[in-house]
This record gives C-alpha cells, structure tokens and sequence, in this order.
C-alpha cells in the first residue's frame, strides 16, 4: 500500500537545501503540508533558502510554508510550531535536520565550536522535539526522526564534537521511543550518507554523484508514516538501507574481588565474542544479564 501523508502536518528544519530540502518535497509530494524551516535572519522570521523550498511545494500543488528559526532558540522554535498549529491546526511529524560541522580535531578543536556543534545538533533537536512532544501524546499519534549519523554510531576522526551530538541523539530516541509508545507516538534515527553542503571537499565526485540525497528521504518517509517502525537506526546512502544495533555480548563472569581487573584483561576475547549476543530493548535488559550471571543470586533463584 502507497505512503499516503494526506491531513498529516509535518515540520522539517534544516530544509533550505540538503537532505533537509529533499525530505520537505517528498513529503508534500506524498500529501503533508509542510513547515520548511531554515535559519535565516529576515525581520518577518523567513529565511530565503526555506521559503524558496516552500514555494517550490507550492508550484507542484502542495502546502507549505518557511520559517526561518534557530532550532538552538527557545521561543523561536515555540513560534515555529505555532505558527504551524495556526496554519493547520496539529503537528504530525517532526524531522529533526537541522545541523553543522566544525571539524578539527580534538587537540585543535575548541569548546566554544564543540559546544556550538552539540548545541544545534542535539540540544536543537531536544528543542524542537520538547515543542511539539506534549500535543502529540494528547493527540495520540506522533512521528519523529532524529538524524544521527555513522560519526556517532562508529566515531570518524576530526569529528568528536559532531560524533557525541550524533551518539546523544540515539540515546534520546532510545528513551523517547519507550516514553510515547503508550501514545502512539513513534522515534526513529536516520542515519543519512549523502552529496551535501557538509560533505563538499571529503568525498570524490564519483562517490558524490551515487550519494543523491534524494536517495535518502525514502528512509525519511519510511519512518514517518503510520505503519512506522519505532525505536530503530535506519542508515541510508545511494539507495540502500541498513539498520544498526547497539548489542550487548554474552560477556564473562569474573566476580568482583581484587584479580578481578586482571581477569577482565586476560578474557577480553571473550567478553568480546559476538556470538550469542543481544539487542536490548532497555537499559535494564543490561542489569538483569549481570545479575543473572551472579552465582548467589543464580542459588536463590534455583531454590524459589
């Protein structure tokens, strides 16, 4: 069955251009209306590149309109959502884009450039998402995608700053997908690999021309329609899809007396063997595991 986004009102940030920009037209074309934001400094809170995006919906039949707010501003991202509720009444969908790169590495990198880069990135989508998340839960239904990326998931060097936002962004998702579940209100990552403004100078132009970002915003939609998945890291780049997963191995018991830091070392291998291991749905999957290794506990379990 067709994605049909038909009623549904979507805001995407970081849109002007880029990944962001492909996912605003994809879903009009699939029938939301949409809020196209980018940051932009027009007195009337309009940015040029987002309202160019809008307009281009509205050529091809669709409804849009540009805000132009700092996703790292409070209260402009709160008219951000206002000014979508005035126009269509409700907030469906969240696509948390928005984004920068200062890349150095950590030695040359400042903390006012990686604090700058964990606040659009992470605080920016905690921003927008904290904006909309109580209406969706009182509407019973919510769509929202979080853009991580494989710099967080697996590191990538002269990205530390870039890399803990993207890492912290799973961790939220994580919990909030638990949180509005009950709701029906659904979170997802995307991890994208694509041809934009920040990766200009760092792939070949061959690479580039495969990595359309228009191959991404399939994913995008993926996540956001009813039949959603929830909780999941979908990574996307010239046309194919994958999904990571934080897993957590069988490991080893050691026990906790004063060789144990020597054990530990002498069975890293093993506590490394990927064999047999799981995917927790919780964090306290990781507490139950241990405790459940513990030989006391193992003896009182067997006797109840």
């Amino acid at each position: 069955m067709a994605i049909d986004l038909r009623g549904r009102v979507a805001i995407v940030t970081g849109a002007g251009g880029g990944l962001g920009r492909e996912h605003a037209l994809l879903l009009a074309k699939r029938g939301a209306r949409v809020l196209v934001n980018d940051l932009g400094g027009a007195s009337d809170g309009r940015s040029a590149a987002a309202e160019a995006v809008a307009e281009e919906i509205r050529r091809n039949g669709g409804e849009a309109i540009s805000n132009g707010a700092d996703v790292t501003d409070v209260d402009q991202v709160a008219a951000m959502v206002e000014q979508a509720k005035a126009a269509w009444g409700r907030i469906d969908i969240l696509v948390n884009n928005a984004g920068i790169l200062r890349d150095r590495t950590f030695v040359k990198q400042s903390l006012d450039d990686f604090r700058l880069v964990i606040e659009v990135h992470l605080m920016g989508s905690v921003n927008c998402t904290k904006a909309v998340w109580g209406e969706m839960i009182e509407q019973g239904y919510g769509r929202i995608v979080m853009t991580t990326s494989s710099s967080g998931l697996y590191g990538n060097f002269g990205q530390s700053q870039y890399g803990a936002a993207k890492m912290g962004l799973v961790g939220l998702m994580k919990t909030l997908s638990l949180e509005g579940r009950r709701n029906d209100v659904r979170v997802n990552c995307l991890a994208p690999t694509a041809a934009t403004g920040m990766t200009e100078g760092i792939l070949d132009e061959q690479a580039l021309a495969a990595l359309d970002p228009a191959l991404v915003a399939p994913g995008m939609l993926a996540l956001v329609c009813d039949d959603a998945p929830n909780g999941m890291i979908l990574c996307a780049g010239a046309g194919s899809f994958e999904c990571a997963h934080i897993t957590l191995t069988q490991g080893l018991y050691v026990g906790a007396d004063a060789h144990a830091p020597e054990r530990i070392l002498a069975g890293i291998d093993r506590i490394r063997e990927r064999a047999g291991e799981m995917v927790p749905v919780a964090g306290m999957e990781q507490s139950n595991h241990e405790l459940s290794r513990v030989p006391a506990l193992q003896s009182a379990a067997a006797d109840g």
